[in-house]
């Protein structure tokens, strides 16, 4: 008796929407946050702009080494299938058990959360609490508070869990849409600042010494930024000629990214002195208070709530991918791995990691948990870069359409650039990186449990 073909993804994004994932994703809350820590870590202007700059080539470093994997493995899950084939399916689980319980499923939560925090500076009742729950299960062992504002946000998730599940190409029409408006609004934020902002007066001297721990801190701050950028190798399967692209929408998009933040903060720093930004908790809102008063710190409340919209739209379109890639592979829960017959969509993956996002949205910890698996993530974000070397060397018969310009230095570069930031997290964050790696840990007994059925069948 023959078996029924399995439903498969479709090939429905184009290379735009491929590029918006990146840049759409990419660019979340961080334009408008960072660089308050970075000014106060580093103490000057000049300091500032060199963490983005290192910020970037290691950023980039990393787009051109997944460039290479992209087109050559343009499957679904993208680092898993990467980890999978350079070092075996143990790493491609582990991967995905932690984006699906932490690392995705925390920043869908994180963006949710923070869109409906600048809507509250439109709606102030979103912050009123609307239950509280008598357990000590909240922040600091105290009770557990519901906010009108989080069921706002778990309402915007399942909302854009719906649209994503209802085609591929659905999502990635909104991606360019939401995109195309954040990188205008940003923009518009950007002239503003640089063509209307009167220059302040020079400061006596830095906010702070420059040291290396202070650099190495604002350097961690950036690539949070920064970070994101990979996404759409998540997406490798149902991309429009991948071989070709998956390397323009990493490259271009990674250094469209470069580009925006350079000019943001160099409109920031135009209009506000090292000092008032190190004090600003919102910098672009402020600089657009000195500029246009109250209506332009309304505005870029708009702007950030879009921005955060696009980055998240991106995340819940691309972050179902990994989980149904491992379970296709038989590595995850079976249901899973199905694709849906009608639009062609993992939507049983979809739903899980939605519903799973907005538990933690009512929980409070979705910040916890995300800064728990900074450390274990940034080891796989860099494995998956060395995996160019190992497959070199392992697979040389594997077509490559697009070969890493300046390999083998560049996937070297960000492998010292992970290095860097995974020492850094350990000696500042001891006990957040065991835990990290011990949440991590925890899929082990799933996957040997899942290893063991495939080779029973």
């Amino acid at each position: 008796m023959e078996k029924t073909p399995r439903t498969e993804l479709k090939r429905a994004l184009g290379p735009w929407a491929a590029a918006s994932i990146v840049v759409g994703t990419v660019i979340g809350s961080g334009i408008f946050l960072v660089p308050k820590t970075m000014i106060q870590k580093v103490g000057t202007v000049e300091a500032v702009f060199a963490v983005w700059v290192v910020g970037g080539l290691l950023s980039l470093a990393g787009a051109l080494s997944y460039a290479e994997l992209a087109a050559a493995l343009p499957e679904a899950g993208g680092e898993y299938a990467f980890l999978r084939e350079a070092y075996g399916p143990l790493w491609g689980f582990l991967y995905s058990w932690t984006q699906m319980w932490v690392a995705k499923s925390g920043s869908i939560a994180t963006l949710a959360t923070g869109f409906f925090l600048y809507l509250t500076t439109f709606f102030e009742p979103l912050k009123g609490v609307i239950y509280t729950v008598p357990l000590p299960i909240g922040p600091k062992g105290g009770p557990l508070e519901i906010q009108y504002g989080q069921l706002f946000a778990i309402a915007l998730i399942l909302s854009l869990g719906w649209l994503n599940f209802y085609g591929v190409k659905v999502g990635g029409n909104v991606q360019v849409a939401v995109t195309v408006l954040k990188v205008a609004l940003i923009g518009a934020i950007i002239l503003a600042g640089l063509a209307l902002g009167h220059a302040h007066a020079p400061e006596a001297g830095p906010v702070a010494p420059l040291t290396f721990s202070g650099f190495i801190a604002a350097l961690v701050a950036a690539l949070w930024a920064y970070d994101g950028w990979n996404n759409v190798s998540m997406v490798s399967s149902e991309i429009k000629d991948p071989q070709k692209n998956l390397p323009r929408a990493l490259i271009g998009g990674t250094l469209c990214v470069i580009a925006i933040y350079m000019l943001a903060n160099a409109a920031y720093f135009h209009v506000m002195t090292p000092s008032e930004v190190a004090g600003s908790t919102r910098v672009a809102a402020e600089m657009m208070r000195k500029i246009f008063q109250a209506p332009g710190a309304a505005a870029v409340s708009i702007a950030a709530m879009i921005s955060i919209f696009a980055a998240l739209n991106g995340s819940i379109l691309s972050g179902a991918r990994v989980p149904y890639a491992a379970a296709r592979d038989g590595y995850f829960f079976h249901a899973i791995g199905r694709v849906n017959p009608r639009h062609h969509t993992p939507g049983v993956s979809i739903i899980v990691l939605n519903l799973w996002a907005c538990l933690l949205v009512l929980s409070g910890k979705y910040d916890d948990l995300f800064n728990l698996v900074i450390f274990a993530s940034w080891i796989l974000y860099g494995m998956t870069a060395a995996a160019v070397l190992v497959l070199r060397k392992r697979r040389p018969e594997l077509a490559r359409p697009y070969r890493t310009l300046g390999y083998p230095m560049v996937p070297v570069l960000f492998l010292i650039g992970a290095g860097v930031l995974l020492f850094s997290t350990a000696m500042e964050r001891p006990r957040e990186s065991a835990m990290g790696l011990g949440l991590m840990a925890l899929g082990l007994p799933f996957y040997y449990y899942w290893k063991r059925k495939r080779t029973e069948q």
